[in-house]
């Protein structure tokens, strides 16, 4: 007996012949529409069995809003996701939003036919191989890169991020003194302690590491306020 469904996909041309493809084995296709974003209010009205849903970023924060709208006011009607190869996040969020299964977008239409159909009878649709992948990557997670501009931005105070982005824009001691408002001695103190906390032994090696890591482009522009009790900009 065929599923009485609907294809929602952001493509409306792949939604569409999928939907064709369903309808040739058997299946109600009630709407083939785009994108998933507006479906919502579509499948609620049209109370399928089970609603297909296409999408190309799994893990983006919010795609599954849809799905927790449908399943709240229409809780007997199952979803099954269809994706990329998904990370463990993108199948968690998918389930944790109601949906009762994941399908790959290279799958066969065999395979989700078998998605459909079990959806409808309540069971969980998702292929063997996408669970041993998941699980496989959250027990032996990737190692992640070291973010050293991170880092080194972390070690800095605001008043030393910003004296490291005046010696970037190749600043010397007593433009930054003026600059931020601060007497030369307290500047060229402000200078010392950064180059001691990067490890480095001068303005160029500090303004190359700031460079390389992107420490930089993390800090933007900052001014700092005066220092209490220093000098205005531009005095003597």
């Amino acid at each position: 007996m065929g599923v009485r469904l609907m294809v929602v996909d952001d493509h409306r041309l792949l939604a569409e012949a999928l939907a064709s493809a369903l309808k040739l084995r058997g299946h109600r296709v009630l709407a083939a529409t785009a994108p998933a974003a507006g479906a919502a209010e579509l499948v609620i009205a049209r109370a399928p069995e089970v609603c297909l849903i296409g999408t190309s970023t799994p893990a983006q924060p919010g795609i599954f809003d849809p799905i927790v709208r449908i399943k709240r006011e229409r809780p007997q009607v199952a979803v099954v996701v269809l994706g990329p190869v998904p990370s463990p996040r993108g199948i968690a969020a998918a389930f944790a939003a109601g949906a009762s299964g994941y399908v790959r977008h290279d799958e066969r239409i065999e395979g989700v036919e078998r998605a459909l159909m079990k959806a409808r009878a309540g069971e969980a649709a998702v292929a063997p191989q996408l669970l041993q992948g998941a699980f496989s990557e959250l027990l032996n997670p990737a190692a992640q890169p070291d973010d050293e501009g991170q880092r080194l931005l972390q070690m800095l105070t605001p008043r030393e991020v910003e004296v490291l982005v005046r010696v970037a824009d190749g600043e010397d001691t007593r433009v930054i003194a003026a600059g931020m408002g601060i007497a030369p001695s307290t500047a060229r103190t402000h200078v010392q302690r950064v180059l001691m906390k990067l490890g480095v032994g001068s303005r160029l090696e500090a303004a190359a590491l700031a460079a390389r890591t992107g420490l930089l482009d993390r800090a933007g522009p900052v001014h700092a306020a005066p220092e209490p009790g220093a000098p205005e900009s531009g005095a003597p």
